[in-house]
């Protein structure tokens, strides 16, 4: 038995980290949504992996974020989700919130990627049995397919609410104006999309202009991940790159490259001025992310508990004075 069999649901949710109800649902979202994407495969510390998520549980941390191409190798981070979900959780799946994604590669062959009703269905098929799940909560088109029509799209989502294979659906990562109509569609289909999930950080504001908006128009929710920025906006390249850092390897999201001096500069700054808050610059970035009404929850990847407990720990400050929020700006 693990710790969280002798957990009462009213001390999980007395000290948790808060929720926002998501769009104009009635789904609520924990503030913080622990993400599989890293950390959660066969080559990882399965003990570890287990202790985030009974830290994030006991936190009141019910959503639990993957996709099929999680994990090295693809869907082994959802295996050993479904591992955890069945020795560990099957009492409280009613309690937790499970999303998975299709769209980018995940098998050979001509029917493995993209937005297609034979991918999108075929794989929700394979998610559920690597989980050990009847349904998931939430499930995302990952990507819009440039060469696949929306409503055949759209349509295999609705299919999968209908079916009962999924409760909700959303999009990830679509261009505003397809965006716009797939909310369009699945209104029609009578399954509404509930949430649009998008890169959203203090370096990366680019759907404050219209992502944002055009979501709370539709009454619709809105996840961040990569709040950190792939851990640029963290004290991690304070003092230059370590050797066992993201930037440091050849392959990735984050390049060398990108921590120029300038960049560097502002990291720093922003570093002063999460001191002065009485935060790190994680917790301070985290906390930045929240501060828009429209962002329902974001998206944390740790590598270790105490990592995660630092992630929470920005919640206990997310409020930010008007020169807070001017000084940040003018840093991203």
């Amino acid at each position: 038995m693990t710790k969280t069999t002798y957990i009462a649901a009213k001390d999980r949710y007395s000290n948790s980290v808060g929720y926002n109800y998501c769009g104009n649902s009635g789904l609520k979202l924990p503030r913080i949504s622990l993400g599989l994407w890293h950390n959660f495969g066969d080559v990882d510390d399965a003990n570890e992996a287990l202790k985030m998520i009974e830290l994030a549980f006991d936190h009141g941390i019910t959503h639990f974020d993957l996709a099929n191409n999680y994990g090295t190798p693809y869907g082994s981070a959802e295996k050993n989700f479904g591992k955890m979900m069945k020795e560990h959780f099957a009492s409280y799946r009613d309690e937790m919130l499970i999303s998975t994604k299709a769209g980018h590669d995940m098998w050979e062959g001509p029917y493995g990627e993209w937005g297609s009703r034979k991918y999108l269905i075929a794989s929700l098929h394979q998610s559920l049995k690597r989980m050990n799940l009847d349904y998931v909560d939430i499930y995302y088109s990952h990507r819009f397919d440039p060469n696949t029509p929306l409503e055949e799209t759209m349509g295999a989502l609705s299919d999968m609410v209908k079916q009962g294979k999924a409760l909700y659906v959303g999009i990830s990562k679509y261009p505003e104006d397809k965006a716009k109509e797939a909310y369009r569609i699945l209104h029609e289909n009578g399954t509404p999309c509930l949430i649009n999930q998008d890169k959203y950080n203090i370096f990366t504001r680019q759907v404050e202009q219209n992502v944002l908006p055009l979501a709370q128009e539709n009454g619709v929710g809105f996840i961040a991940f990569s709040p950190l920025a792939q851990g640029m906006l963290s004290d991690k390249y304070l003092n230059g790159i370590p050797d066992n850092s993201r930037a440091a390897h050849s392959y990735g999201f984050l390049q060398k490259s990108q921590l120029t001096p300038e960049v560097m500069e502002k990291i720093s700054k922003l570093n002063e001025i999460a001191i002065q808050r009485g935060q790190t610059l994680a917790q301070m970035a985290l906390a930045w992310c929240l501060h828009k009404p429209q962002v329902n929850s974001v998206i944390v990847g740790t590598s270790s508990v105490k990592q995660l407990q630092d992630n929470i720990d920005a919640l206990k400050n997310v409020s930010f004075t008007d020169d807070e929020l001017w000084r940040i700006g003018e840093l991203g």
